[in-house]
């Protein structure tokens, strides 16, 4: 299965026009646009299509980044940041390779953020690789279609055998996005309910803990183990403590 590639925000229709284009040279299927600022069936972006405007036709656009990685297990999100914050920096090489090592019948997917300011913290923390394109100059900033186009490039490059980076060491597989988010939803609530977090630092020290999360790529009996403990903690933290009577 081929990986799904994910723009978030886009402003430009002449972008997704490309990309939609790149998308059908590349022999992906059609992007999914999360929250795009601009009209993605517009004129200017059918006209940037051209024979891939049957793609841009059937793109799907999502409210939220969590929503648009929902059933995906490997994510790689690029990022034009000098610095690996908030998670290490990888070349495409790297990147790439570990997204092509997943289980091919579970979605993959591929991130690029907004034209003018990238992606977030908060949407960098829902991919498991940080993906850099390396260029000469300290300018790293890529027009986004450029960039898909330089990534897409290394992806069917690798997926070919050329020059492939050595494959990492068997793993289990990390669990779908949406299972992650759900638990870390779960954890969030009952962590504010007992007083471990407070409401103005909860994004904050929520953020450390998806990042320990990512880091170590949970797999899904993993999350499951999480969720049952958030569970069953919910549940002894509301049970009525005995009064001395009772003893």
């Amino acid at each position: 299965m081929r990986p799904k590639l994910v723009l978030v925000e886009p402003a430009g229709p002449l972008n997704v026009g490309s990309v939609a284009r790149l998308c059908r040279n590349f022999g992906l299927e059609a992007p999914r646009l999360v929250a795009p600022r601009c009209d993605h069936l517009g004129e200017e972006a059918r006209r940037m299509a051209v024979k891939g405007l049957p793609l841009l036709q059937e793109a799907q656009v999502f409210a939220t980044l969590a929503d648009a990685l929902a059933d995906c297990g490997r994510v790689v999100a690029t990022s034009g940041r000098p610095e690996g914050e908030p998670l290490p920096l990888h070349g495409p090489d790297e990147a790439l390779t570990w997204l092509l090592a997943g289980d091919p019948t579970v979605p993959a997917a591929l991130v690029f953020g907004r034209e003018d300011r990238g992606l977030s913290n908060d949407e960098l923390l829902q991919a498991g690789r940080l993906l850099q394109v390396p260029t000469p100059t300290p300018h790293g900033s890529l027009n986004l279609s450029h960039a898909v186009a330089v990534v897409l490039h290394d992806l069917h490059r690798l997926e070919h055998g050329e020059h492939r980076a050595s494959p990492p060491a068997a793993v289990p597989a990390p669990c779908l996005r949406g299972q992650l988010e759900a638990m870390l939803t779960d954890a969030e609530d009952l962590l504010l309910e007992v007083g471990f977090l407070l409401p103005h630092t909860a994004h904050a020290r929520m953020a450390k803990l998806r990042a320990l999360l990512q880091r170590s790529q949970v797999s899904a009996p993993e999350v499951a183990l999480l969720r049952g403990m958030v569970c069953q903690l919910r549940w002894a933290s509301r049970r009525p403590f005995p009064s001395s009577r009772d003893h």
